[in-house]
């Protein structure tokens, strides 16, 4: 499933944790991790120290790369450590993309509550801007990073992008031998004020329905014999949310981009809310992904 994954690392609170659920899941697949530090070049980082100019993001970072070799010597995986310059966001996409990464592992400072997100954070513009898939973890108390995940959630919508992330879910549930649920939510928050017995429900109930059923095809075709699936009313984020809590799912895989109207990217809507507030590791796939899973 996956060959060489790609870890961002900062040393930051929480980061080691994220390393450890990445190496994780580079033992299950015998997988090569690859720990990567970016020195921001966004930053003014340049110092002359005895004569000689330094870069000391640079040299920080090498000390951060080898504390994470530190963590992973015992660990029974390969590895290998980078430390590049550049703007961190484009500069982790473009490595992955570079290097055939087929998995970029990473941490997110998400907080609850609309009013406290951190927009704009490194994860984030990760996620937008990269064509490898993106497994994204909380740094907070009630995240869960249990690995091998037994119940992975794959929201759909029947878009174009939703299809990128299914075929991407049901491969990895597949060797994982693990249960798919598959979720697709009637968005009543877009349908006006009273929303009961109108054509936009009836509409909108269908769509749902034949994207649940279009992801059950799919997963027999794919191996997957242990699914559930559910069609819900409401804000698709807060169901999402409402159905991770309430079947103790271990991992989310979605889309990017989703359908309301027109396929666009979500961001500030349902795929950005999951991963900045989802209590389990959210996995995003980009329609450019066009790698073999």
């Amino acid at each position: 499933m996956y060959e060489d994954i790609l870890l961002p690392f900062d040393g930051s609170d929480g980061a080691i944790d994220v390393l450890h659920h990445g190496s994780a899941i580079a033992r299950w697949a015998d997988a090569t991790m690859h720990v990567l530090f970016v020195a921001d070049t966004t930053r003014d980082s340049v110092v002359t120290i005895e004569g000689q100019v330094v870069d000391a993001l640079e040299d920080q970072g090498e000390n951060i790369v080898e504390e994470a070799a530190e963590a992973l010597k015992n660990s029974g995986i390969r590895y290998k450590t980078d430390v590049i310059q550049g703007n961190p966001a484009p500069s982790i996409a473009n490595y992955a993309e570079r290097y055939g990464h087929d998995l970029i592992v990473m941490p997110t400072h998400g907080r609850t509550g609309v009013s406290r997100y951190l927009i704009g954070s490194v994860t984030e513009k990760v996620v937008r801007l990269s064509s490898v898939p993106v497994l994204t973890a909380r740094i907070q108390p009630d995240e869960r990073l249990d690995f091998p995940y037994e119940d992975i959630l794959i929201p759909t919508d029947g878009s174009r992008s939703a299809t990128h992330a299914v075929r991407h879910g049901l491969s990895f549930a597949a060797v994982l031998d693990a249960t798919v649920h598959a979720l697709s939510v009637v968005d009543e928050t877009s349908l006006g004020f009273d929303v009961r017995n109108t054509a936009s429900e009836v509409s909108g109930e269908q769509v749902a329905n034949n994207a649940v059923d279009d992801l059950l095809s799919e997963a027999k075709s794919h191996g997957v014999t242990n699914t559930v699936s559910h069609v819900s009313h409401g804000s698709p984020f807060e169901e999402i949310l409402n159905y991770i809590e309430s079947n103790d799912i271990d991992a989310v895989v979605m889309g990017t981009t989703g359908r309301r109207g027109t396929d666009r990217i979500l961001f500030g809507s349902v795929a950005e809310k999951t991963v900045r507030s989802a209590p389990v590791p959210v996995i995003t796939v980009s329609e450019d992904d066009t790698k073999e899973s």
